[in-house]
């Protein structure tokens, strides 16, 4: 399994999104993009998770940041949750781990439990910040915006 490291360029895939349309990560390159990982649709901490990235998403709107979330979850069940959340950004099928692995997201529990990591990438696709608190869902959109205000 890769491990993506600050400094890294931003891996390049292609996953369906909630309305099943064909999103590829090269496309992003020349704004920057925070990449976040969680769990699973409709968990405790990952919708408290999604719901502050949706709360601060005007925020990241006046930076001219774009903001993914990606889980093993399929398309319709993306767009089931994005629907009852009123979720403004792309959440991305990886059904197979596939993109799960490229970036290296280590699973928790035992391996029981897919990863919590976020990662924000630069205008440049040049990778400047991780996080990978697991229980701790604020500090990973907090972490994201905090970071991007000091290096744009």
């Amino acid at each position: 399994m890769a491990k993506v490291k600050k400094g890294d360029s931003l891996p390049d895939f292609s996953l369906k999104d909630q309305n099943n349309h064909e999103v590829r990560s090269i496309h992003w390159i020349g704004k920057p993009v925070v990449v976040f990982f969680y769990p699973d649709d409709n968990t405790p901490i990952c919708t408290a998770q999604v719901c502050l990235f949706r709360n601060n998403y005007h925020e990241f709107q006046k930076l001219g940041i774009r903001v993914v979330g990606i889980s093993h979850n399929s398309s319709k069940s993306h767009s089931n949750f994005a629907s009852q959340h009123q979720l403004p950004f792309l959440l991305l099928s990886d059904k197979n781990d596939e993109v799960r692995n490229l970036f290296g997201v280590p699973k928790r529990f035992f391996g029981l439990t897919p990863g919590r990591v976020t990662y924000v990438f630069d205008r440049d696709g040049k990778l400047i910040y991780i996080n990978n608190s697991f229980m701790n869902a604020a500090k990973h959109v907090k972490g994201a915006l905090d970071v991007l205000k000091n290096n744009l």
